[in-house]
């Protein structure tokens, strides 16, 4: 991989932050959309769903339901939505027991330069989660994109794995004691780049080499004894044949770190997901994460969505219906395992999704998505189809 490749690369993939010029008009689209009752929080009461009386905080929330099964059901937290908009942190607070930043711990964000550190936005994550009783997941100690723009021309061949070990202590270190788990190594398997392995020719697979995997997670466990240490990745859900691929080659990555006794303890699933495609979405994955049981290795669901512009109808409410299927179908599949111990969409409400962004609507450029569990229209937020979905999966899941 070029230098002009990778230097001073944004996000600009899944998990980034929308702009905001785009979230305004995307949410323009979406809140002209019917919507069910709405359950911002101004005030501990319990909400009801105004169209058919069901409960949907307190005892009828996402967080009170998995909690009867010992699950934990969070979402990716927007820092500057969490800053600005006092609903969607009350939000979060009701229906969730465990949150990830969306980018506040990437090294984009934590580094403004090769000597320093800026923990502000990551430690106004971690004090509201330790105020709302939440957990925090760690996401990412190590990955190849969402890199500084000081990196490509100060990291070497010499330095890589100083500089690698320094930073996962330094973060890692800082929230000792205070991280459910870490995204200890992000996305290193990309079986397109043609090695016999499978790992992903990315900055630190050139400047380091392969082990850069196994140095990066006993750094963190150096760093924080406690947290759980997660590989993450995404491509690993459907029964295609590329992903029949990702999931062999994730399962060869994990063997060599165990058999050199790298202190790897769970898979992150990102699960991001698509409408239609029913029926190879289940027996794969499923088998893959009994394989990680069998290896001693928990299995959490982190970054789950559902891209709805494959989708050629026009129709809000079978929109929803369709997306609703899908995460209920994953859903029961995947906690048929009990080694399944937490599940995370990527961000709360429909508008506030990457999946708005225009590369991700390329059949449907003018239709906003529906991604995830609820809507938000003026700061307030309301269930969506997804969101029974969701819950009724948890209901069918087995007490962890």
């Amino acid at each position: 991989m070029t230098k002009r490749i990778w230097q001073g690369r944004v996000d600009s993939t899944r998990r980034s932050v929308v702009m905001q010029g785009f979230l305004a008009s995307a949410g323009a689209v979406l809140a002209s959309a019917p919507a069910a009752r709405a359950f911002d929080l101004p005030r501990p009461a319990k909400l009801r769903d105004a169209d058919n009386g069901i409960e949907t905080s307190g005892r009828g929330s996402l967080r009170a339901h998995a909690e009867a099964r010992g699950l934990l059901i969070g979402c990716a937290v927007n820092m500057s939505l969490l800053e600005q908009q006092p609903s969607y942190g009350r939000v979060i607070a009701e229906q969730f027991n465990v949150v990830v930043g969306e980018n506040c711990m990437k090294w984009a964000a934590l580094r403004p330069t090769s000597t320093t550190f800026d923990f502000k936005q990551a430690d106004a994550l971690v004090a509201f989660a330790e105020e709302h009783k939440l957990k925090v997941r760690g996401h990412n100690l190590c990955w190849h994109e969402n890199l500084p723009k000081w990196f490509a021309a100060t990291a070497t061949k010499e330095n890589a794995r100083q500089l690698l070990t320094d930073h996962i202590h330094t973060v890692a270190g800082r929230y000792k004691g205070r991280i459910h788990s870490w995204d200890v190594v992000n996305e290193a398997i990309w079986i397109k780049d043609g090695r016999s392995d499978g790992m992903r020719v990315s900055p630190w697979l050139e400047l380091i080499g392969p082990e850069y995997v196994e140095i990066a997670f006993r750094a963190a466990r150096d760093a924080d004894p406690t947290a759980i240490l997660t590989y993450n990745d995404y491509g690993l859900e459907y029964d295609t044949p590329d992903e029949l691929a990702k999931r062999a080659a994730v399962l060869s990555l994990i063997e060599r770190l165990q058999a050199a006794g790298a202190p790897l303890q769970a898979v992150g699933i990102q699960s991001h997901l698509r409408t239609g495609d029913i029926a190879s979405l289940g027996d794969g994955v499923h088998d893959f994460i009994k394989k990680l049981h069998k290896r001693r290795l928990d299995s959490f669901i982190t970054e789950m969505d559902v891209n709805d512009d494959g989708l050629s109808e026009e129709d809000v409410t079978q929109q929803d219906r369709d997306v609703a299927t899908v995460y209920k179908h994953y859903l029961q599949e995947v906690l048929k395992e009990q080694s399944v111990k937490a599940v995370l969409t990527w961000g709360l409400a429909d508008q506030q999704s990457w999946l708005q962004a225009e590369k991700e609507r390329p059949k449907h450029p003018e239709r906003a998505q529906r991604p995830l569990l609820l809507g938000v229209s003026d700061g307030v937020y309301s269930p969506k189809p997804a969101f029974y979905a969701t819950r009724s999966a948890l209901d069918e899941a087995k007490r962890r």
